[in-house]
């Protein structure tokens, strides 16, 4: 009897390790799992965060260029009244910039995301070009008097 006691004493405690045992197995499966959803979620507002940026950047760019087109405009009007030859060295200095500034369109429009390192690199060789072309437009604009 004592036997049979121990017995069922000793199978109880088995089962009840092995129930508390599968209960935290569940416990750690289901807490994985909200753990995998929050990191998801994570995820994407990461890459929201990340394609709202570029856009963002796209439309101060877009906006950058057409003042540069704008600048062209005006330049153009303006030297309609200087000499000849002036004009046409004018006119070889605006089409090497409006190349630019198409080359500059082009190159943010076909910018695919790739990543956010890449991203940073992108914007800071594209924010060094266009402060080099806006740059040249002010050059361009100034009028030198001697």
């Amino acid at each position: 009897m004592k036997k049979s006691i121990l017995t069922i004493v000793a199978s109880a405690f088995v089962a009840s390790v092995m129930l508390t045992g599968c209960n935290t197995s569940a416990q750690k499966v289901e807490n994985a799992e909200e753990n995998v959803a929050s990191a998801n979620e994570d995820l994407n507002d990461a890459n929201e965060a990340y394609k709202q940026e570029i856009d963002n950047y796209r439309k101060e760019a877009d906006e950058k260029i057409a003042a540069n087109n704008k600048s062209i405009a005006e330049f153009n009007a303006r030297i309609a009244l200087e000499k000849k030859d002036a004009q046409d060295d004018y006119r070889k200095q605006i089409a090497t910039l409006e190349q630019k500034n198409t080359d500059m369109k082009k190159k943010m429009d076909d910018y695919k995301a790739e990543g956010k390192d890449k991203w940073e690199q992108f914007k800071t060789e594209f924010n060094r070009d266009m402060d080099e072309l806006g740059k040249a437009f002010k050059d361009l604009t100034v009028k030198n008097v001697k």
